[in-house]
């Protein structure tokens, strides 16, 4: 049985889960590529800063703090 995917930004601080695709175009696109966020790659929710957002995540060995707005466009698949 196969999960439905969620938006990024619905994991909680501890959890884990795969990319499983980006909705997002242009140059946001581009930037998520860079900074690791490609399909099958493992995302750990650290914590979100005090005012919720952003929040902050373990992407290939490196923390990168993503704002809720842009977490909408990348989808995931809890582990």
């Amino acid at each position: 049985m196969k999960q439905e995917a969620l938006c990024l930004s619905e994991l909680a601080p501890g959890q884990t889960a795969r990319i499983v695709a980006l909705h997002t175009a242009g140059s946001m696109r581009r930037r998520l590529q860079d900074i690791g966020l490609v399909e099958n790659t493992c995302v750990r929710c650290l914590g979100r800063s005090p005012g919720g957002d952003p929040s902050a995540y373990l992407i290939r060995g490196a923390v990168i703090a993503i704002r809720a707005a842009d977490c909408r466009d990348i989808l995931i698949c809890p582990e």
